[in-house]
């Protein structure tokens, strides 16, 4: 959420910068100033009137005990129509407060300057490319094929248990797939990321403090009688962790690590784009949470962006960045990097991380800020990473390793797998 103060400031700026994401920012800003305005004028009628009305009882006090009533009576019936002010006062504080939140919600982040305006996915910028495509026979299969084949991944019976987008992982495919946790954990924790375990289930507070409420329920599965969402991605708990925290310079910067399922509606998703492992409703992914002084944000961006590139390289991959437009840009996001394997059976990118730097946008919805040494308070900046998400690595891992002779297990993940091939 984009604070007040800068939008007064920057209010130029930043429409123009929002034009980038086709969003028309001048109109809902007027209307975000005149609110402010509003409430501040508000406020400064309520501090007049507790001011007046603690003057007005200390005077009372003084007339009481010098003996005059009738004078400390009258002071008295004022003092009840200011507390019948104030009273009016505050409820349209209130107000005036909700509707100011509210439009602020409707904003999304300012883009770094280094995004480019575009509509879509289709106007992304590639800004790095590793990895050979491997040639495969003319006997290759895409990864639904090759999990059926091997009897590594059962659709029909997820399908059967829960519906479309609940895959049942048996035998190898599912030892291959507590691998890839196993190894993108410890490869994170010895870059010094932290690991925890988190709930899976998160309140409506923690849902509007990264950004997913009020701007994708839809997409969020809703534990109705609790009033608790099922969480889309790490993120959003290992991140409200800090929520309403006061932190100390010297905590900084603060880096986590942790594996969950994550649960997405995915509605309307249709199509063989869709086949497979390539979008789920249920899926299993380990997160990279930042946590940051705003001046060291930026590299630490392009450090985990280095890392994951690390993760790709080592599995030999291949792999592509791109550096998303407006048009794509998350809600919540300054700029984000997205990794995309090439999916060699299918003949296409798939995306596999998006990191991302909100700046403050999240901090100031979640009230984290830290003290420096002269005790001034600043809002942190957050940033998150995908490191990775394991379904459409395990499709790359299928289709780019399979041969005629089964499927080789990439070199590096032969300690966590305990085998070298599936055949």
């Amino acid at each position: 959420m984009l604070e007040v103060r800068n939008i007064s400031a920057n209010k130029a700026d930043y429409i123009l910068a929002l034009k980038k994401r086709n969003f028309e920012a001048e109109s809902i800003f007027e209307e975000i100033l005149k609110l402010d305005e509003k409430r501040r004028s508000t406020q400064k009628q309520l501090d007049e009137i507790f001011a007046e009305s603690n003057k007005l009882s200390k005077e009372i006090g003084i007339l009481f005990k010098s003996g005059e009533v009738e004078k400390a009576n009258a002071m008295k019936a004022k003092t009840a129509n200011l507390k019948s002010d104030s009273k009016a006062l505050s409820e349209s504080m209130d107000q005036v407060s909700v509707d100011l939140q509210n439009m602020l919600y409707q904003v999304p982040n300012v883009p770094h300057e280094s995004v480019l305006a575009g509509q879509d996915e289709s106007d992304n910028e590639e800004i790095f490319a590793e990895g050979d495509i491997p040639k495969l026979s003319e006997k290759a299969l895409p990864h639904w094929e090759l999990a059926k084949k091997y009897d590594l991944i059962d659709f029909e019976l997820g399908n059967k248990i829960t519906g479309a987008g609940f895959p049942v992982y048996k035998g190898k495919g599912a030892k291959l797939q507590r691998a890839l946790i196993a190894y993108f954990l410890d490869k994170n924790t010895e870059a010094g990321y932290s690991e925890v375990q988190v709930p899976l289930l998160v309140n409506e507070a923690s849902g509007y403090g990264t950004g997913q409420l009020p701007d994708k329920e839809g997409q969020m599965y809703h534990v109705g009688n609790d009033d608790l969402y099922l969480i889309p991605t790490a993120e959003v708990p290992i991140t409200n962790i800090y929520r309403d925290d006061l932190l100390n310079e010297k905590d900084l910067p603060i880096q986590l690590t942790g594996f969950t399922p994550c649960f997405r509606r995915e509605a309307g998703s249709y199509g063989a784009h869709v086949r497979g492992l390539n979008r789920l409703h249920q899926f299993d992914k380990v997160e990279l949470v930042n946590i940051v002084k705003p001046e060291d944000s930026y590299q630490v961006l392009d450090d985990m962006v280095s890392h994951v590139k690390t993760l790709l390289q080592e599995l030999k991959l291949p792999y592509r960045i791109l550096r998303l437009c407006g048009g794509d840009l998350g809600f919540t996001s300054a700029l984000t990097f997205d990794f995309e394997v090439f999916s060699t059976a299918q003949d296409r990118w798939l995306e596999i991380s998006s990191v991302s730097n909100f700046e403050t946008f999240q901090a100031n919805r979640l009230k984290i800020r830290y003290k420096d040494a002269d005790k001034k308070k600043h809002l942190v900046h957050t940033l998150n990473g995908s490191s990775l998400a394991l379904p459409r690595v395990l499709a790359g891992i299928l289709e780019n390793y399979q041969t005629d002779d089964g499927i080789r297990i990439p070199e590096v993940l032969v300690p966590y797998t305990g085998f070298e091939w599936i055949k």
